[in-house]
């Protein structure tokens, strides 16, 4: 085989014959200590300090801004009150997208910032345009039908919307970070939880002031514990057309795919208010379809889990066939419990250094397959193969520190 540089569309080939990892000590003893110390990951440019710096600001003012309308709405007790009740939910929603978001982990800045724009951003917009759309239809209709119209037309919509504005930009601004279904279901859900859990202090507190604990108790179970996936429920078909949009070839797909995602969004939401809004048989419908939706829900974000193993494993053998990594790695990094049991024989044997090692070993290929995916779906450029051999190189320095080669 050929040392020379891969051909666009190929995978990096190794040196020669042999297995590319075991030809590593051909390199200088510099060239292996810089990629034994090499952190694929790129630091933090000053562009992106401003960038983040800018956005703790903003969030920072929103938030102060919040606690000063829910504080002058409901009072400081209760407005606490409600914070604290809108914190239990996270603690089963976000772990659902973080579980499927493990094959290959979007940073942790991303998926802050997805949260603090969904509990901050998106609900600050959402609040001015209801209460604009409310405040008209008041105008035009009593009090009663503008409530219901506000809810079941134009809440939907807003909501829905700027929940989903978040995904565009990271698929227009990261499109090397944003790797399809699974990035846009994660993406979508970290966002909607985010939303969720200011508006349900809201809820929840307006409750309180409206009826009591009776009715912050009755609220806290229909929202929080009856209710608490449909925020990421209904954003999640907008992250299903966003992910589905990011790895088609038709132009058709990359527009219609994110509007009718966004449109079953509305949809779901619309009707799930409409049905909130009523008692009796209404409401029990709604909660029956409710139940339903998230027993689907559920299932596929089973099946896109495993989805993603398989993808791993398919588009890691070329890698395996030109001797970068064996077939049984690739068997080891295509499943969930396989990669568990790997980092526990790494513990075993070179204790935190080796589970720290073999971590970093499946995170790199994990990116590398779905790089390897996209360039089977896009050009390939230079910087796509040069990124192709850092983490080639990467996971080589890993392996040898893992398997304890001096």
């Amino acid at each position: 085989m050929s040392s020379s540089p891969p051909r666009p569309g190929h995978p990096a080939l190794p040196p020669n014959e042999q297995p590319a990892w075991l030809q590593y000590q051909q390199y200088s003893p510099q060239y292996v200590a810089a990629q034994a110390q090499m952190n694929p990951t790129p630091r933090p440019t000053l562009r992106r300090w401003l960038l983040g710096g800018l956005i703790v600001a903003v969030s920072l003012v929103l938030a102060s801004l919040f606690a000063l309308l829910y504080g002058y709405s409901f009072g400081v007790v209760w407005t606490a009150m409600g914070l604290l009740a809108a914190l239990l939910p996270l603690t089963v929603v976000l772990p659902l997208f973080l579980w499927l978001d493990r094959f290959e982990a979007e940073p942790w800045r991303y998926l802050v910032t997805a949260f603090l724009y969904g509990a901050l951003g998106s609900t600050a917009l959402a609040i001015v345009v209801n209460s604009l759309g409310g405040a008209f239809l008041m105008g035009v209709t009593d009090e009663e039908s503008a409530t219901m119209l506000t809810a079941v037309l134009i809440a939907p919509f807003t909501e829905e919307t700027f929940k989903g504005l978040f995904l565009l930009v990271m698929w227009w601004f990261m499109r090397h970070e944003f790797n399809g279904l699974t990035d846009g279901i994660v993406y979508a859900g970290v966002v909607a939880a985010g939303f969720a859990f200011t508006e349900n202090i809201q809820y929840f507190a307006g409750a309180a002031i409206e009826h009591g604990l009776g009715g912050f108790a009755m609220t806290f179970v229909m929202r929080g514990i009856v209710s608490p996936f449909l925020h990421p429920m209904f954003t999640t078909m907008t992250g299903i057309g966003v992910g589905l949009a990011a790895v088609s070839h038709s132009r058709s797909t990359k527009v219609l795919a994110p509007v009718l995602g966004w449109c079953a969004a509305v949809l779901l939401h619309g009707l799930w208010n409409l049905s909130a809004s009523g008692t009796g048989v209404g409401l029990l419908l709604g909660l029956a379809g409710g139940f339903v939706t998230f027993v689907a829900f559920l299932t596929f974000v089973m099946w896109a889990r495993r989805r993603e193993g398989r993808i791993i494993g398919e588009f890691l053998m070329p890698y395996a066939a030109t001797g970068w990594i064996s077939s049984d790695e690739v068997g080891m990094l295509s499943s969930m419990k396989a990669r568990r049991q790997a980092r526990s024989w790494a513990k075993q044997h070179r204790g935190s250094v080796g589970t720290t090692s073999m971590r970093s070993f499946q995170d790199c290929a994990s990116e590398l397959a779905l790089l390897r995916r996209r360039m089977h779906q896009h050009p390939v450029d230079a910087q796509t193969l040069h990124r192709e051999r850092v983490l080639l190189d990467s996971m080589t320095a890993r392996r040898r520190e893992f398997a304890g080669i001096a």
